[in-house]
């Protein structure tokens, strides 16, 4: 049986979400509908809605559902009464992508955005303005320090919208002790259904209308609810919730991970090792072995990992991620991204190690027979 060590991709789904999906599927009704039946599916819609809101210190009437991270990154940056858009160069392409020609502030080697650089933007800007950064980097798993990418934002009454996809049930996520307007969720992230999101709407910020029709969601985004989905989506969030210091203790097995490669390779470059970084994200290059010699070297020693974001999958070019963290393109193209999970188990981290060695030896073998063949 494989080791799942992509969490960051999607993660297996919790038990707990199946059985709650299974008891919404077996009833019938339509959450708007006024019947028993209907106050039935919304009576699931909105024990949901207070589970999710909980997991990340909000308010249940601010949980709008919709059908997905990238749609809640969608909706917060494109229907925010802003005209100019600042973001760092090292968001999810959901970000982006979601809006003409945002304003992108760089970030430092170590993954993190560039402060200074982000309060000169913000002093430029003439017009009302939403600033957009993420939590935790989906790739590296570095953690910026969104409180005080708020506090700058507030100075200069700029909108603020984070991407907490890849750090809610991971680490502590608490939308008023960041003091931000707009939060973006995927329910597959935290062990619920694929298919489902959330965009967390605070401190009364209006936003327009994403999708036209009837009056679900505040009116906001309209469509009958996923019921099932919501539902599993909210059994999620109350395990991950619960699970929190467990999921924390994954760093020690990820730092195994670390420094069982770097002994085979002290040549090995951890990217935002110095900094914080999500517990279960390791991002990291062994210079002269291309990525996908060791995505599909481990796949077939039985581990699952990824050159990447799975929503990049498929590209040749180096992840922009990296770039953008100053690496150079052959190192890029070396990396792996390691995510770890509920489901990991200490055995399975001595495992990946030796397998790793042996994959490690196979090439230098090749490329050492290579060189002599010249």
């Amino acid at each position: 049986m494989q080791a799942y060590f992509d969490f960051n991709a999607t993660a297996p789904i919790r038990s707990e979400a199946i059985d709650a999906m299974n008891e919404a599927m077996g009833l019938c009704g339509n959450a708007s509908s006024v019947h028993s039946a209907g106050r039935t599916a919304r009576g699931i819609v909105d024990k949901a809605r207070s589970s999710v809101a909980s997991l990340v210190g909000a308010k249940s009437e601010s949980v709008i559902f919709c059908g997905s991270g990238t749609e809640a990154d969608n909706q917060a940056l494109r229907c925010v009464p802003a005209e100019r858009v600042i973001i760092s160069a090292i968001e999810h392409e959901a970000v982006m992508q979601a809006c003409g020609d945002p304003v992108k502030v760089a970030v430092g080697n170590d993954g993190v955005i560039d402060l200074a650089a982000l309060e000169k933007a913000l002093a430029e800007s003439k017009v009302k303005t939403l600033v957009s950064v993420m939590a935790a980097n989906n790739e590296t798993g570095v953690i910026q320090p969104v409180k005080e990418i708020a506090r700058l934002a507030r100075k200069y009454d700029a909108i603020v919208h984070t991407d907490a996809i890849q750090a809610a049930g991971k680490i502590e996520v608490n939308v008023d002790e960041w003091d931000i307007d707009l939060l973006s969720l995927s329910a597959h992230k935290i062990g619920g259904p694929q298919g489902v999101g959330a965009l967390i709407a605070c401190n009364s910020v209006s936003l327009s209308r994403f999708v036209h029709g009837g009056g679900q969601e505040r009116g906001l985004r309209a469509g009958t609810e996923n019921v099932s989905g919501i539902s599993g989506f909210g059994a999620a969030a109350e395990a991950a919730l619960a699970g929190l210091d467990s999921f924390g203790a994954l760093r020690k097995m990820r730092n195994s991970i670390e420094n069982g490669l770097l002994e085979i390779d002290p040549s090995i470059k951890i990217f935002g090792q110095n900094r914080d970084r999500l517990p279960n994200t390791s991002k990291l290059a062994s210079p002269g072995l291309n990525s996908e010699t060791q995505v599909m070297g481990m796949d077939l020693a039985g581990f699952a990992i990824s050159a990447g974001s799975a929503c990049a999958a498929g590209r040749v070019e180096p992840p922009y991620v990296l770039t953008a963290m100053g690496v150079d393109d052959c190192l890029a193209n070396s990396a792996i991204r390691i995510s770890l999970g509920w489901t990991t188990k200490e055995i399975e981290i001595d495992e990946f190690v030796q397998q790793w060695s042996k994959l490690f030896s196979r090439n230098r073998i090749r490329n050492r027979t290579s060189d002599e063949m010249r």
